[in-house]
């Protein structure tokens, strides 16, 4: 099994590589210089199984890439330059190339991408977004979401926080003071009990600044949808600020609706939700009950960390 996931992450690495312009064997000659270093052209054709024959220009086209550099002769013996020297290079030379090129394009034709929604595939590019939407925060970001979807963003978010962005979270989860930064920030849990309801285990929707928002879901085949459309936007952000009327009023009032409506208002969700998603629910509240009036223990608590 640790070989497995030791094949499994070297493969990851080689696809990165290759993502980054390095070719199949040059990806594999360098890791197995990493490893191997200072090393021959035979020995790292051994330990990267690559053909002897092909090794030297490999790693010829490596130190023209300023990868690898050799160290010795008779025998001649490569070195690997360091990943954070090497990729901190890659990284810098590429966010130029980017900056030129968008730059470039501009002058060209103005893309009119406030019209659009844009689709936005796969994990890493749902990632990308979201930590474009919170660096770019000059005001606030509005936010629905699991506690899950947003762990790997806390960091971000506390820093967000920090240069005083206003940051407004209603969570499906149990942990809200985990997402509370202080501050402009503030966290409710979803309808008083944060009980996920649907898909919502897999949801994001962001907005921020009222000019761009972004849904998505989070599963392993991640995907979402993204627009600086001005009456989607608009959508989106009334869909937030409507949840987090519904928060302050359940803060005031959450006992009382829930004994109208039931737990997670079941019994209005088994009249507009999908069958599959409303049997889903009740196995939820079946399983694992919310505890009875959870406002009023929460203005209790919040009354005694007053004291």
């Amino acid at each position: 099994m640790i070989a497995d996931d030791q094949d499994q992450a070297l493969l990851l690495l080689v696809r990165d590589l290759q993502d980054l312009g390095f070719n199949d064997y040059e990806a594999r000659a360098y890791i197995a210089l990493l490893k191997l270093q200072p090393a021959t052209a035979y020995e790292v054709s051994k330990e990267a199984n690559i053909p002897k024959a092909n090794s030297y220009t490999v790693l010829e086209s490596l130190s023209r890439k300023e990868a690898v550099q050799p160290v010795s002769e008779q025998p001649v013996k490569y070195m690997a330059v360091a990943p954070e020297t090497l990729f901190g290079t890659i990284a810098e030379r590429t966010q130029r190339r980017c900056d030129r090129v968008k730059d470039g394009l501009a002058r060209i034709a103005e893309v009119p991408s406030h019209e659009y929604v844009w689709s936005v595939t796969g994990a890493d590019a749902v990632t990308e977004r979201i930590i474009h939407m919170i660096r770019s925060a000059r005001d606030h970001l509005w936010i629905k979401a699991s506690d899950a979807s947003l762990e790997p963003y806390r960091a971000l978010l506390a820093e967000a926080s920090g240069r005083g962005i206003e940051i407004l979270i209603i969570l499906f989860g149990t942990d809200a003071p985990r997402f509370d930064f202080g501050g402009r920030s503030k966290v409710w849990l979803h309808e008083g009990n944060g009980v996920p309801v649907g898909n919502s285990p897999f949801l994001i929707t962001m907005t921020r600044d009222f000019e761009e928002a972004l849904l998505a879901e989070t599963r392993d085949r991640a995907y979402g949808s993204y627009t600086r459309s001005r009456p989607l936007v608009t959508m989106a952000d009334t869909l937030i600020r409507h949840e987090i009327y519904f928060a302050e009023i359940f803060a005031e009032m959450g006992d009382d609706i829930q004994k109208r409506f039931g737990p997670a208002l079941v019994e209005l969700r088994r009249k507009y939700l999908p069958k599959e998603q409303v049997a889903i629910l009740e196995r939820r509240l079946e399983a694992d009950p919310p505890a009875d009036q959870p406002v009023r223990r929460r203005r209790a608590s919040k009354a005694t960390a007053a004291e």
